[in-house]
């Protein structure tokens, strides 16, 4: 069962094959699904699901990631032997990782707390998320949806 952020300590995770392993300490700064087509065709989704993490509660454990995507902007990390997605470093946030949610070995059972790019999302996808916007939020509303999200006791 998952636990609440205050009360969480260490999640581990992993890709695919297993070879490429991770692992995250205390809680995530927020939970999000991406709906805009990068997102959509590199997870081959719907929308891709995240837990945005400070750098330094965030490991590589196991194995050694390779960059993917379009090695643009947001720099994409893939197990190099399954290519599973596992994380992304946002350029210009190097104290930021979002880790694929899904590749936790024990994943959230609670929708994610934000929903991006919902203006490209397809129709019938509904996450439940306590926060819909139609690109990224602006990035003054961030310190305060963080705080929400601490606060609320949101899962990991």
């Amino acid at each position: 069962m998952s636990q609440s952020p205050a009360a969480s300590t260490t999640a581990e995770g992993g890709c695919r094959c297993g070879r490429l392993r991770l692992r995250v300490t205390g809680a995530p700064l927020f939970t999000a699904a991406c709906h805009c087509r990068g997102c959509q065709r590199m997870a081959s989704s719907a929308f891709s699901l995240t837990s945005c993490y400070p750098t330094g509660q965030f490991e590589v454990i196991a194995g050694e990631p390779v960059l993917g995507g379009l090695h643009g902007a947001a720099r994409h990390y893939f197990c190099p032997h399954c290519l599973s997605w596992a994380f992304t470093r946002p350029d210009g946030m190097d104290d930021i990782v979002n880790l694929r949610t899904t590749l936790l070995d024990d994943p959230p059972r609670t929708p994610p707390f934000l929903e991006t790019f919902t203006s490209e999302a397809l129709p019938w996808a509904k996450t439940g998320a306590a926060h819909r916007f139609e690109a990224l939020p602006p990035i003054e509303r961030f310190p305060d949806l963080m705080a929400e999200f601490a606060q609320n006791g949101a899962a990991i």
